[in-house]
């Protein structure tokens, strides 16, 4: 017979992130409000946190009192609250001032690659037209990283909400002004992009509206989004998948 879970004094549902990728934040915030020696009930649905909270509890000095299975394939993890955690503060200032580096080295002929933290990134032509290219253009790397940081973000938002996620596909589609002028055909004109289309399909617990108000919301405050949206309109319908 298995010991009942013990009761939480509150609860952090993390959905789908991994500690590195905003987890650990978001626990601290719920941790924040607790009285030390408090219980908080951390759900997750990714499976590296099994090995990673317990690391980062032993290194901030938190107990892992266990696991346990959850809903919709997630596992509980039961997180003991430290005598003090004046840390959240810092962590916010530490996020605040982050910058992030990017090094980018020529490989030869029409190639390069792309150094981010410990994260090789190989890099085609700029604006390639050829499926057989050995690794993506620039051009789709941006699209990438729009979609990424949309879909991660939505899901993120709709998962501290409460709703459900199954399954979630971003769709990016952009054309250059006058792709001729990066081939050197043409002088005249801009070789920038002239708008962003897609569509978000999103199987989850919610209907279309509240969809599009989490979607809106996430363009709001996603750094990739804000900082194209300076030069290119960005157009994505949200739809149900």
């Amino acid at each position: 017979m298995t010991d009942p879970a013990p009761r939480p004094d509150a609860l952090c549902d993390g959905g789908d992130l991994d500690c590195g990728s905003g987890l650990l934040l978001i626990i601290r915030r719920a941790m924040e409000p607790l009285p030390p020696g408090g219980l908080l009930e951390v759900r997750s649905r990714e499976s590296s946190v099994k090995e990673d909270l317990p690391a980062w509890c032993r290194m901030v000095g938190h107990g892992l009192e266990g696991e346990a299975p959850g809903e919709g394939g997630s596992t509980s993890f039961f997180v003991r609250k430290r005598a003090a955690d004046g840390s959240l503060a810092a962590d916010l200032e530490k996020a605040r001032a982050f910058t992030w580096t990017v090094r980018t080295r020529w490989t030869g002929g029409m190639g390069a690659r792309a150094f981010a933290r410990n994260h090789a990134i190989p890099l085609g032509q700029p604006a390639s037209l050829d499926t057989a290219d050995p690794a993506p253009s620039a051009v789709e790397l941006l699209l990438a990283s729009l979609g990424g940081c949309l879909a991660v973000g939505l899901q993120w938002r709709l998962s501290r909400e409460g709703v459900a996620v199954r399954n979630l596909e971003i769709t990016l589609r952009a054309r250059s002004r006058n792709l001729l002028v990066f081939l050197g055909a043409e002088d005249e004109g801009s070789p920038a992009l002239e708008g962003v289309e897609g569509t978000a399909w999103v199987d989850a617990d919610a209907d279309e509206d509240r969809l599009r108000r989490a979607f809106d919301e996430t363009l709001r405050r996603s750094p990739v989004a804000r900082s194209l949206l300076g030069e290119v309109p960005l157009s994505i319908q949200v739809k149900t998948a």
